[in-house]
Order: structure tokens, then C-alpha cells, then sequence
């Protein structure tokens, strides 16, 4: 069996993000990059799958710019087998929108019949939460989402979710798409010995018009700001007092 696991190249989730000073995005100079957080587990479960020889290769997919490789290389480094990269643009700033990500993937797909993708349930640089559903719809294969549990048997995947109220566990016959939340492992870290031979592996590259997909933005950003500072609180004498400042509010 062969696994696919997308992976995104966003900023590290212990950078503080800033915001570009002409308020067009975020400002990526000097800014340490890494796998998207969501990706790493769904690379992670992969290689577990391939360990436990329920799989017999991980292929994982970027899409964005050369810059990407980077982030291949250290899925290398973990232990996937082959990587790919879709360049589609020069631009680091530029993020390719959901549906034209799920395109590209299910081309990419069609081309090397996986029968298992694993993926990200979102990146945390735009928390669209939108790609693993819509490749589902475009390849007609079953989804599901939010995954902390995972088991394979007889050609069907048995994944428990995270809902509102709970855990849902639920089967899907195999090909299918799975995305993956944050409690269902732990990634493991690249060896610098690892991450030294990835350098050297070969990393192919195709580009979106290769396979006949348009990745022309529908969305545009019109403004992007920090958050409101958040007022200082005031402290109180008693219970009295505080019921007052409330009426004064007109909060109670």
C-alpha cells in the first residue's frame, strides 16, 4: 500500500508572528520556517503505518515555492520514502488557496494511485481546515476528519474523531482520505545524520501547469492586523463594588 501525505511549509509555531508594516500579510524576513504542525503527525502516523509493514511507501507532496524542499528534505529525514515538489510560484509571500491545492493533489494522486492519503486537518498559517474535504469530493473517496486513532484492517481504515461531544469512531473502506488532530501521536525529530542524507536524496519537481491546474488566486486579501490590545482590568475592593461597576456598565 502506498500512503500520501501532503505537507506545508509555514512559519514556526514558536515565532511571534509580526505583521508586514503595509498591513499586505505577514512578515516572513529572518523568519524561521517549518512543517506544518498537523502535517508532521499525518507524516508521522506514515511512517508508523510503514514500520508496522501495513504500507510499503510514503510519498509526501509540497506545493509553493523551490523553498519548499526544505520542508521535504526533513520529511525525508523522518523516513518517507519519495518527495515531491509542486512549484507553482517565486513569491514565498503567496499561498495557494484550498481548492487549487485539492487539484493539484488529485492529480498528483491519479498519477500514482495511493491507496491512503493522510493529511493535515489545517495549516496553522491560515487555518482553513478545507483541502483534506475537498480532495475527498474530487477524488469521490470517503473522508475522515479530525483523526486521534487509527487502525488498518481488510482494506477499511477504523479512525476515531474528535467531535463536540466526544469521540466518534467510524470505518471507511479504503482509497480514502484521513485528516489528522493533534492527540493521535507524538512526531519524532529528524537525526542530524538523517537530515545529512536527505540533503543528498533527489526531490522531483513538476510544476502546476504540468498537470493542467490553475492556481490563480479567487481570494483576495484586503487587509491583514494584529489583534486588539486587550484592555487592563480593574481591581476591586469587594463584592459590592464589583456589582456596581457592572450596573454602571450596564452588564447586569
Amino acid at each position: 500500500m502506498k500512503v500520501l501525505v501532503p505537507v506545508k511549509r509555514v512559519v514556526d509555531s514558536n515565532v511571534k508572528i509580526r505583521v508586514a508594516a503595509d498591513g499586505s500579510g505577514v512578515d516572513l524576513a529572518n523568519v524561521k520556517m517549518s512543517m506544518n504542525p498537523f502535517d508532521e503527525i499525518a507524516l508521522e502516523e506514515a511512517i508508523r503505518l510503514k514500520e508496522a509493514q501495513l504500507a510499503e511507501e510514503v510519498l509526501v507532496v509540497s506545493i509553493g515555492a523551490e523553498r519548499s524542499q526544505e520542508t521535504l528534505r526533513t520529511a525525508l529525514a523522518m523516513g518517507a520514502d519519495r518527495a515531491l515538489l509542486i512549484d507553482t510560484t517565486d513569491d514565498v509571500h503567496a499561498d495557494i488557496e484550498p481548492l487549487a491545492v485539492a487539484k493539484l493533489l488529485k492529480a498528483v494522486i491519479d498519477d500514482e494511485q495511493p491507496q491512503l492519503v493522510l493529511a493535515g486537518k489545517q495549516a496553522i498559517d491560515n487555518d482553513m481546515n478545507a483541502t483534506g474535504q475537498m480532495l475527498a469530493a474530487l477524488l469521490g473517496w470517503p473522508q475522515a476528519t479530525f483523526a486521534s486513532a487509527l487502525t488498518l484492517e481488510d482494506g477499511t481504515a477504523r479512525v476515531t474523531r474528535e467531535v463536540d461531544g466526544g469521540l466518534q469512531t467510524i470505518e471507511v473502506k479504503l482509497p480514502a482520505v484521513v485528516t489528522v488532530d493533534l492527540r493521535l501521536n507524538e512526531p519524532r525529530y529528524a537525526s542530524l545524520p538523517n537530515l545529512m542524507k536527505a540533503k543528498k536524496k533527489p526531490v522531483e519537481t513538476k510544476s502546476a501547469g504540468e498537470l493542467g491546474v490553475d492556481v490563480e488566486p479567487r481570494l483576495e486579501i484586503l487587509k491583514t492586523s494584529e489583534p486588539q490590545t486587550r484592555q487592563t482590568g480593574e481591581v476591586v475592593p469587594d463584592v459590592d463594588a464589583l456589582f456596581a461597576k457592572l450596573q454602571e456598565r450596564k452588564i447586569v
